[in-house]
């Protein structure tokens, strides 16, 4: 059985443990509203620290706004942006739309169709008068703004969801891993559905959850495993039918992006799916240390999409036998940490996929920046790595600090992700330990306390109706 007993209206409870045995289940208050959620005067300070970094993470790439995005300066000045290269190379500056203008197969994009559709639609926005580098620079400033709009919802969306804790949303605004990466690419875009997505869950609107989560599917992958997470709360709680709406409104939403370009131009929609089956082994994957073996990209997929089934399940697991019912951000963070340190590419601004789930999961400061300091050095080193590839040697004369340098950074990378997610692991079977059921809101009985979640949503204040050792064997009676 779960440590969570049932509460009553007396006790300032949440949603009745025990259902009736007819008729709707009662609803009383849900002990994630007696959080406190931001202030005007702690927003404000969340969006002017956001507004200041944007302000760094542009400063950042002013070498490659002057000059360029050539190689290997772009390398050696750690200022790559797939805004400045693909602009140029995929047809977006000669006016063609992703997915609707016939292009050679070299000017496919390689993306999901949302973020070839954002793509898109910022070229227009381009004049078409100016030489090609004026013209790139616009559209790496327009993109550059996109992603700090998305960077200030995501910031805001975090403090929302973390309440009674909404102070921790200020580590997402200034975190090292997204001012270097912000305007590397359109994954801010999907960051902030995943973050709305959660947002909405704690929020008791699943359906509407679902739908933005399915948005951000088809903006990049991983928002699509949080319905992971969903399905063994919900399984638990015995409330399967939650789970399935949710998902049937991110399929639904999801197919309304794509099915218009599956319909007209399949081979060019279908890109992305077919090159990460096929490529091969790249940047800062653990893989690396197997490429001598010859096997192709279909094999290592094989290999490292059975390794994180095989991870999915053992969450899975972890989720239905804690003696306390996990938080919705645990679980959602220990999936897509598995899927990054597992996947035959980790590119630099996949760190952002983590780090609301990690301030929300496990706000520990000092491992936050101790992490974000690792991630720093990692990053630094792919640029090094790339800037000696791209010169042909020439870069970093033929030294071996480069290779060390890189090659250090992974290690430390995998080893600091492996790190938080064995904490959370910890703080699953032990929820004492826990940062954020220990700052529970006063006056929570004891038993709330140990089950606090400010994201739980509608599955607030419900019994377990379904868990396995040692928490218990299979169905659990109503009681």
């Amino acid at each position: 059985m779960s440590q969570t007993g049932p509460a009553t209206p007396e006790r300032g409870g949440s949603r009745a443990a025990a259902r009736p045995t007819a008729g709707p289940a009662r609803r009383t208050a849900n002990p994630a509203a007696l959080a406190a959620g931001p202030d005007r005067r702690l927003l404000a300070v969340l969006v002017a620290a956001t507004l200041l970094a944007g302000v760094v993470a542009l400063l950042s790439k002013q070498w490659c706004r002057v000059n360029g995005w050539e190689a290997p300066g772009v390398h050696v000045h750690l200022c790559y942006s797939d805004f400045g290269q693909l602009f140029p190379t995929r047809g977006l500056a000669d006016g063609y739309f992703p997915f609707y203008t016939p292009l050679p197969e070299e000017q496919w994009m390689e993306y999901p169709a949302l973020l070839a559709v954002v793509a898109g639609v910022t070229a227009w926005f381009v004049p078409a008068g100016g030489t090609l580098l004026e013209r790139t620079v616009t559209y790496f400033d327009i993109n550059a703004v996109g992603a700090l709009l998305c960077w200030l919802v995501l910031v805001v969306a975090t403090a929302y969801t973390a309440r009674g804790r909404s102070k921790d949303a200020l580590l997402v605004a200034v975190a090292p891993g997204i001012i270097l990466t912000s305007f590397l690419n359109w994954d801010l875009w999907a960051v902030m559905l995943a973050a709305l997505g959660l947002l909405l869950w704690s929020r008791e609107r699943p359906v509407l959850a679902g739908a933005v989560l399915g948005l951000g599917a088809a903006m990049k992958l991983y928002p699509l495993f949080f319905f992971g997470a969903i399905l063994v709360l919900c399984w638990r709680a015995g409330r399967l039918g939650v789970f399935f709406r949710s998902l049937a409104a991110g399929v639904v939403a999801w197919l309304a992006v794509n099915v218009p370009f599956m319909l007209t131009a399949f081979d060019q929609w279908s890109r992305f799916y077919t090159f990460s089956g096929d490529r091969e082994v790249s940047f800062s994957s653990m893989w690396l240390a197997l490429a001598w073996t010859g096997w192709s990209g279909e094999a290592f997929s094989l290999i490292s999409n059975g390794l994180f089934a095989l991870c999915c399940l053992g969450v899975a697991w972890l989720g239905l036998s804690a003696r306390t019912r996990p938080r919705m951000a645990q679980l959602c963070l220990l999936i897509v940490a598995a899927f990054l340190l597992l996947g035959k590419v980790y590119s630099p601004q996949f760190v952002m996929w983590l780090v609301p789930l990690v301030v929300l999961a496990r706000p520990d400061r000092r491992q936050f920046w101790a992490w974000q300091a690792v991630e720093a050095y990692h990053w630094a080193g792919v640029w090094m790595e790339s800037a000696r590839i791209t010169s042909d040697g020439a870069f970093g004369g033929g030294g071996i600090w480069i290779p060390l340098w890189y090659g250090s950074g992974i290690v430390l990378h995998m080893a600091a992700v492996a790190w938080i997610c064995a904490s959370v692991i910890r703080d699953i079977r032990d929820p004492e330990r826990d940062l954020v059921r220990r700052t529970a809101p006063a006056g929570l009985p004891p038993e709330q306390r140990r089950a606090y979640d400010p994201s739980a949503g509608i599955l607030a204040g419900e019994p377990d109706r379904f868990v396995l050792p040692p928490a218990g064997r299979g169905r659990v009676p109503a009681s």
